[in-house]
């Protein structure tokens, strides 16, 4: 019997991020998954409604926040990690192919890698284990949308970040530097090759043509029959093919330069000039 887990999402509707509440119900300590920090980006001016949220919750219910989890570098919104950690504790984690995209954006930014890697308190190996109160979490590594995302298997839950999205959906881009279809579709099996009643929890719901409601959840089973993508036996030269093309077609995320910059440092703002005010850089001409 899979040992009992808490599993709370959280939507925020302006990036379409899903970031989750997870719990072990016996010790109290809990895990956020992917937390998004609200981002306005014609003022240029943070806010933090959607990480608060989280806050109450988690008081309100008397937990105990452990760790602070992202699945990859996100382009899509700017991470919460740093300010829930401030607020509440806990240790921010990502996988350990980390450094493979600090060396994508380091030049773009001209920042220094090695400084930027001490940002977060642990990077996860493929395979390793950790504890959440008596819970177990795994990890996978899952490149292919960058080459740093990992899947974390809790219980029958994986929570697999923008590798999977619902079978009506399909899957990830792979067009971001360092992304590769190839390893994409490898990582998807790997995901697929576990229980099919396992079920997975994902990053980004965009509703597709025919469906008015968000979804954050489905299963491996559902995925391997149903995935428009990756389903029903699709091999895997038809997936480069069909990911590829379809790539071409799409434009870079709105937020992806001050997202990028600011998740490589687990979610930490740059610091603020001698005036007080703190910059993101805009580099031109570059992506």
């Amino acid at each position: 019997m899979s040992q009992p887990v808490l599993i709370e999402p959280f939507f925020d509707p302006d990036s379409c991020t899903y970031s989750y509440l997870v719990a072990d119900p016996a010790t109290g300590d809990c895990a956020i998954i992917d937390p998004v920090l609200d981002y306005d980006h014609a003022a240029g001016r943070v806010s933090r409604a959607s990480a608060d949220r989280l806050i109450d919750y988690i008081q309100a219910h008397s937990l105990k926040l452990t760790w602070i989890l992202e699945t990859h570098v996100h382009a899509d919104h700017l991470s919460a990690a740093r300010y829930l950690q401030t607020r509440l504790g806990g240790r921010i984690g990502i996988g350990d192919a980390l450094p493979l995209v600090q060396q994508n954006f380091a030049p773009v930014f001209g920042f220094d890698p090695v400084l930027y890697e001490r940002q977060f308190d642990r990077l996860f190996a493929d395979g390793e284990t950790f504890a959440l109160g008596e819970l177990s979490v795994r990890v996978l590594h899952t490149p292919g949308h960058t080459p740093a995302c990992v899947s974390y298997l809790i219980a029958d839950a994986a929570f697999v970040g923008d590798t999977l999205f619902m079978p009506d959906s399909g899957t990830a881009r792979c067009d971001f530097p360092g992304g590769d279809p190839r390893q994409l579709y490898r990582s998807i099996r790997r995901l697929l090759d576990l229980p099919g009643q396992t079920r997975l929890f994902l990053c980004h719901d965009y509703k597709a043509p025919g469906r008015d409601q968000y979804c954050c959840q489905t299963t491996v089973e559902a995925a391997r029959a149903h995935n428009i993508h990756v389903g029903a036996g699709i091999a895997e030269d038809a997936f480069i093919a069909l990911r590829t093309e379809r790539d071409r077609t799409l434009g870079l995320p709105r937020l992806l330069l001050p997202s990028v910059q600011v998740n490589l440092r687990g979610g930490e703002l740059p610091e603020a000039q001698a005036s007080g005010i703190r910059y993101l850089k805009i580099p031109l001409d570059v992506l």
